[in-house]
């Protein structure tokens, strides 16, 4: 397909994509500017999904008409369309060049717990919501809706919040026609099927403060109004998720049960919660009062560390001294017994035959399991680790740093597919991707293993052997690899989502490599499990809504063993079986829940099942 910008014909290079989503790719223009491409009804995302080919087709249909009247005065920080991408006759629109933003990171991270304990304070997200209250009402004072407001259509760089996407936008009889189920204000909904969310009235302003106020809980708490688990008293059914809105089963809730993982509601000052309450349980509307954002004042608990927003905290009394936690603890026919804990977080953990290794940081230093300061720097959730032995891997934008005790740091290129560099290690090598190849270290220095696509491939390595991927553009391909030999087995039929990929996880056991991808579909968060063979091929898959409470409600805190696979829930662990091609959750452990929850990580040890949280490491007995 040739595109053309300013009368001049781009290429379109796929190893210059920028980002994947549900209705169209992104690319680099390397002038300073991005480009924006609509995926046509052919795109290989919608190949047998008719209802997805016709929604593209009615999506370009309409942008020939929406694009040419985008108002021309909106705030600076909304990302607009600046130049009509088209066909070589200048009659087709195909897409549209736009600004491009630097060392962005979505609004969405902070609502992830794992990155708001690494280092991103609660305040830093406070600064971030009020200049985005100030743009999102300067967008309503030029008569135009966002209509789809989410927190992935919201880009970071450092306190500014960018709008993006505006192609969605709302104005002058054009209706937007998107929206995400988790910000999808319940007064747009008509009558009360409790089986699918869809709205039946138009976006207005309204309903873009309510989705403001839920990217604010969901940045200071990390869960959102309809978060957690229902949970009513027998016979009562457990409702869906369709009908917790229409009949707003909130958190707020008696029946529902708060999310472990989140920051509990008592760290924000009472005159918040009850606006967020009057938002969610009440149906009040407008805008957003800024005073309550503007006047948050967060710190930390000298007692127990907990980040608050009080005069005092409200989980511990402030003049006592930290509790002492039990060396063990029992429950039913489980038996939990404490390994270890930290006075700080539990950044990075990883097994090696049997053998935890993980990472702490405490008191501005990063320290190895034994005690040992690896790297002197404050907390920083931008860093991203891998653990080897007693080598440590850190890295950052496209830079990646191998930190070995008694050697000078080594120092390597690597590339940064969306934000993530592309390292990875087992315990005897170490992997990455750069330049367009898949290298891995070797005796005599850096040893080539295969060709790959410059700048978009995830890598992942287990003992055995590694797996690899790329989405960019109309390509989309996926191989393993041998961890001891050259070459790679590409040309994996995988499954692969068609809506933007928001998380990826992958572990290892045995000639398994289990694939979890989170993927923004249709207006709501899809887990998918995928696992894959050394040999490439596909042994089974399954997929779960985030946060519905099964084993697939999150994509973290699961172990491998042999076939079997062990998932950390709220309610505790389930385990689930590979049988015949499918995967089956086939029981329960109850007693397990004072000890797990869904943000917890899980790794099969020496020591047996051991489970790592933010401060503490748990090792677990199951008679």
């Amino acid at each position: 397909m040739d595109v053309y910008v300013d009368g001049k014909k781009v290429r379109v290079d796929p190893s210059r994509s920028l980002g994947k989503g549900g209705e169209a790719d992104v690319f680099d223009l390397g002038d300073g500017r991005a480009l924006k491409l609509f995926k046509p009804p052919e795109h290989p995302d919608y190949q047998g999904l008719p209802e997805e080919q016709a929604a593209a087709q009615a999506r370009l249909d309409e942008h020939q008409h929406k694009l040419p009247a985008f108002p021309r005065v909106l705030p600076a920080r909304v990302v607009v369309p600046q130049t009509l991408a088209t066909d070589r006759r200048g009659r087709r629109i195909l897409g549209y060049a736009m600004r491009k933003l630097e060392g962005t990171e979505p609004l969405r991270r902070f609502s992830d717990p794992v990155f708001r304990r690494a280092g991103a304070l609660a305040g830093q997200a406070v600064e971030v919501l009020c200049g985005l209250h100030r743009t999102l009402n300067a967008v309503h004072g030029a008569g135009v809706v966002v209509g789809d407001f989410n927190d992935l259509n919201v880009l970071m760089a450092g306190a500014d919040a960018y709008l993006i996407d505006a192609d969605s936008f709302q104005f002058q009889g054009f209706l937007s026609s998107v929206f995400t189920e988790r910000f999808l204000d319940p007064l747009r909904l008509t009558g009360t099927g409790a089986s699918a969310l869809s709205p039946g009235r138009a976006a207005s302003p309204d309903s873009d403060w309510y989705a403001f106020t839920v990217a604010l809980m969901q940045s200071l708490l990390c869960v959102g109004p309809y978060g957690g688990i229902h949970r009513p008293k027998a016979p009562s059914p457990r409702a869906t998720a369709a009908a917790r809105l229409h009949q707003r089963l909130t958190v707020f809730h008696p029946e529902v049960q708060y999310p472990k993982p989140a920051f509990p509601l008592h760290t924000l000052p009472d005159e918040l919660l009850h606006q967020l309450h009057r938002v969610f349980a009440e149906d009040a509307r407008g805008p957003f009062p800024l005073p309550l954002l503007e006047g948050l004042r967060f710190t930390a608990c000298a007692s127990c560390g907990l980040e608050h927003a009080r005069a005092a905290c409200a989980a511990c009394r402030p003049s006592a001294s930290a509790t002492v936690t039990p060396v063990t603890a029992s429950r039913g026919q489980v038996t939990a017994s404490r390994l270890f804990t930290s006075r700080g977080v539990l950044v990075h953990a990883c097994g090696e035959e049997g053998v935890l290794r993980w990472l702490s940081h405490e008191e501005g230093v990063y320290r190895r399991e034994d005690g040992r300061a690896v790297l002197q720097a404050p907390l920083d959730p931008s860093l991203h680790w891998a653990l080897q032995g007693e080598v440590t891997l850190v890295g950052r934008g496209g830079e990646w740093v191998v930190l070995a005790p008694g050697r000078a740091p080594e120092r390597l290129g690597v590339d940064v597919p969306e934000g993530r560099p592309a390292f990875a290690a087992n315990l005897r090598h170490r992997y990455w991707a750069h330049s367009g190849g898949l290298w891995r270290d070797g005796a005599l220095g850096p040893e080539r293993i295969g060709d790959v696509l410059e700048g978009q491939t995830r890598l992942f390595v287990g003992p055995r052997f590694g797996l690899g991927f790329h989405r960019a553009g109309n390509l989309r391909g996926a191989f393993v690899f041998d961890a001891e030999h050259p070459g790679l087995k590409d040309g994996l039929a995988l499954p692969w989502p068609a809506g933007k990929l928001v998380d990826v996880e992958c572990l290892f056991e045995g000639q398994n490599a289990w694939l979890f991808l989170a993927e923004e579909s249709g207006g709501r968060t899809v887990h998918h499990c995928v696992v894959v063979g050394s040999n490439g091929d596909i042994r089974a898959q399954a997929q779960g809504v985030a946060g519905d409470g099964s084993w697939l409600g999150s994509l973290r805190g699961k172990c491998a063993l042999g076939d079997v696979l062990f998932a950390a829930a709220d309610t505790g662990l389930i385990r689930v079986e590979l049988r015949q091609g499918r995967l089956e959750a086939v029981r329960e452990f109850p007693d397990t829940e004072p000890f797990v929850d869904a943000g917890c990580h899980l790794f099969m040890t020496k020591h047996g099942l051991t489970v790592v949280g933010r401060q503490h490491i748990t090792g677990l007995r199951m008679a």
